[in-house]
């Protein structure tokens, strides 16, 4: 898993891509906290290159999610691929997590 952060108009975007998976949440959650403990607490999630999440992948996105709601920010899903999108909608995320259909979008959103 391969994790990039990069800051864009106002929010702190983070990539990955591979697999979000039990061998790869635990650093993928440290890389989250760190950032939100720097004071971040806009995110844009960008899964467009990210192949695979599991339930420990979800596990990391609810945490985010519930940190971010805790100090008034917002945390946007974005430019998942089907696959992915699948595991959103199965496990219920799609109904209580903000998604865009891309990066650009997310960050239009954040805006508004």
């Amino acid at each position: 898993m391969i994790i990039v952060s990069r800051q864009a108009e106002g929010a702190m975007i983070m990539s990955f891509e591979g697999r979000l998976d039990g061998q790869h949440a635990q650093t993928a959650e440290a890389s989250f906290q760190t950032l939100a403990g720097q004071g971040h607490a806009r995110f844009v999630f960008d899964f467009a290159a990210m192949q695979y999440i599991s339930s420990a992948g979800l596990r990391v996105v609810l945490v985010a999610a519930k940190k971010v709601k805790s100090v008034q920010g917002r945390l946007i899903c974005a430019s998942m691929n089907d696959q992915v999108r699948d595991v959103f909608e199965m496990s219920g995320f799609l109904s209580i997590l903000e998604t865009a259909a891309s990066t650009e979008e997310a960050l239009k959103l954040m805006q508004a």
